[in-house]
């Protein structure tokens, strides 16, 4: 089949090449002069099943108040951010009940942990390189209640399948040496072992070219207008370059996906929740992470790749802008320099923002829409590059005819309907 898919990053890309191995005609489309230059950019690097959970909590309400006073708060909320944020959040608090988060949760760990098995055999597969580890996700806590705290997502990841380790300080500072000067302001910490990290837009722009090489037709610099419609079904999508003809359509647009469906009748919960990252050089070794260190107090990941460090996080409900207020960048230097003091040169540090496409539930939509050859992949807010493989191949399986090797039925924009 002619299958379209509209957006290149590291979600598009990795649909485009599940489904051209899967032996379809594929074009990708994008606004952008190449793929991942947007989301996937420069994200925090993590790559970690484990540490798939929803936003929507219980006692998030409450530390999202607390939140507000803080100085280095992991959540701002700019008093401009619109109706449509208000309104998301209104979704995402519905959700903040135990039964909610364990449901939530479980489905993004079944879809996170597919998708780790699939990168892993496609990097087996291609020899794809994007300055990877494989040495797991550190997470650490500060306070004897956080550590508490994560009793709670135990039996989900025992559930799950997925392997932890539970450490006191000193453990902590084994599995991370660059720890050891900061080990008096840690408690504990948890560790996925079976975690990874690399760099989200290397692995992108090295996976559009193999992708390219099998045939993948790529759309650069090309703005995409509106659908034509007969009936039920889009006949083409009329672009910059002008129309585009196929018989599958794929909206993988991220946060600019719900514009793209709402002429269409389909109202998607996903808002651009922004996020901040910083990209320091090492400078020195022995205080350098050697993975991901996830500072809970702060909702912030440290991961290394390769002879850099990057810094990751925050949650900014500001619709879509795109400023670089200097207060999130030394929250990110406050987190790094705070746990591994001395290990990058900050007076080198780039300094960047993308908009996380994130459902109120923290589940991505995969599957099929009402209308007949419309299909989406988008919603993954934090975690696109941990889902983006698993999702592509199970999104290839179901248009190409196969049974997912996972359950998919509570993945797609269906589910909202009730």
């Amino acid at each position: 089949m002619k299958i379209v898919i509209l957006g290149s990053g590291v979600v598009g890309v990795t649909s485009a090449w599940y489904l051209a191995r899967a032996g379809h005609d594929v074009t990708v489309i994008d606004r952008q002069p190449a793929a991942a230059l947007e989301t996937s950019f420069a994200n925090a690097g993590e790559i970690s099943p484990g540490y798939s959970t929803p936003w929507a909590a219980p006692g998030i309400p409450l530390k999202a108040v607390k939140w507000m006073f803080q100085k280095h708060a992991p959540l701002v909320i700019r008093p401009k951010a619109g109706l449509a944020a208000w309104r998301w959040m209104g979704q995402m608090l519905a959700n903040c009940t135990e039964s909610r988060y364990a449901l939530n949760k479980g489905r993004m760990v079944r879809v996170a942990e597919y998708s780790r098995d699939c990168l892993m055999a496609l990097r087996q597969a291609t020899g794809v390189q994007y300055d990877h580890r494989t040495q797991g996700t550190l997470e650490v806590f500060r306070t004897q209640k956080a550590l508490d705290g994560v009793a709670k997502d135990l039996d989900i990841l025992r559930d799950g399948g997925v392997a932890f380790e539970l450490l006191d300080r000193d453990g902590c500072v084994t599995a991370e040496p660059g720890l050891k000067d900061a080990a008096h302001k840690l408690t504990g910490g948890l560790r996925l072992p079976g975690d990874e990290t690399g760099d989200c837009h290397m692995f992108t722009t090295a996976l559009a070219a193999k992708a390219a090489e099998l045939g993948v037709t790529f759309h650069y610099n090309t703005q995409i207008l509106r659908t034509r419609m007969e009936g039920n079904r889009v006949v083409a999508v009329e672009t910059s370059m002008g129309d585009v003809e196929a018989d599958i359509f794929i909206g993988a647009l991220g946060s600019y996906t719900p514009a793209f469906l709402k002429p269409l009748g389909l109202d998607l919960p996903v808002y651009p929740v922004k996020g901040y990252s910083i990209t320091v050089p090492v400078v020195n070794e022995a205080k350098a992470p050697v993975s991901t260190v996830m500072d809970e107090a702060h909702k912030v990941a440290i991961t290394r790749l390769g002879d850099r460090i990057r810094v990751g996080g925050m949650a900014e409900i500001a619709g879509f802008e795109m400023d670089l207020p200097k207060a999130r960048q030394e929250t990110l230097t406050h987190s790094v320099e705070d746990l591994f003091g001395g290990a990058g040169d900050q007076s080198q540090a780039i300094f960047w923002c993308g908009l996380r496409p994130m459902t109120p539930d923290g589940t991505p939509v995969i599957g099929p829409t009402r209308i007949e050859n419309l299909w989406l992949n988008t919603g993954h807010g934090t975690l696109g590059w941990t889902m983006s493989c698993g999702s592509a191949q199970v999104l290839a399986d179901m248009i190409s005819g196969r049974k997912p090797e996972i359950e998919t039925s509570d993945l797609a924009i269906s589910r909202y309907a009730a």
